[in-house]
């Protein structure tokens, strides 16, 4: 994921999707599959690499949701994927373990940050409500929505992202870390911000006037 740039680099084992064999190295971690098709490979930087939708099939359960949420984005940013890719990759690999997950993604409306940011200022604005810092890292973590001073945070969940029960407990455990720092964490969808507005603002509201009154007391 990093070799194509939906991920930053980081340290640790490279991962290695190897067929028909098994290998060990104390610095690669590989993958066994039974086979790969031909249309799941490139050659990027002249180095035999997983296609972009291939790579996302095999990582969707290997990272936190979120992160693999922000991967998918930036693989449609850098045009690295369509919905046709997706969908044919699925169909070459049907009963892929992460192959809901993906299928969730390719069905899902487009839901991306910066269009779930765009809506969410703009009914902020309307109701004249503070505007929050989006994208802030707190205690560790990285949240969607975050007002500083208030302590409140807003998290958008889709079930693309959360389709795993691996990802569903990293999410509980992000959670539980917030709420010992004394975070209020709000949820919300994209069906609630798109569809059911006015009542996702009334509890943003609600949740900023009595953590100001709780600071205030």
């Amino acid at each position: 994921m990093a070799h194509w740039g939906m991920t930053p680099e980081s340290e640790g084992p490279i991962d290695v999707t190897i067929t028909g064999r098994r290998s060990r190295h104390p610095d690669i971690r590989t993958h066994n599959r039974r086979a790969l098709d031909v249309r799941d490979i490139r050659t990027l930087n002249a180095v035999p690499t997983t296609s972009p939708a291939r790579t996302l099939l095999d990582s969707a359960s290997e990272m936190p949701s979120r992160d693999f949420a922000r991967a998918v984005e930036r693989a449609q940013i850098k045009r690295l994927i369509t919905k046709h890719e997706l969908k044919a990759t699925i169909a070459r690999a049907p009963r892929h373990p992460n192959a809901a997950a993906l299928r969730a993604v390719v069905a899902e409306p487009a839901f991306t940050r910066s269009e779930a940011e765009r809506r969410l200022l703009a009914l902020l604005r309307s109701a004249k409500l503070p505007i929050p810092v989006f994208n802030a890292m707190v205690e560790g973590y990285e949240v969607d929505t975050l007002w500083r001073e208030q302590r409140v945070i807003l998290e958008f969940d889709s079930y693309a992202f959360h389709a795993t029960r691996a990802a569903f407990e990293r999410d509980r455990r992000k959670s539980a870390v917030l709420d010992r720092a004394s975070y209020v964490v709000l949820r919300s969808t994209w069906i609630e911000l798109t569809q059911d507005s006015y009542a996702l603002i009334a509890r943003v509201a609600e949740k900023l006037v009595l953590t100001a009154l709780r600071a205030a007391a």
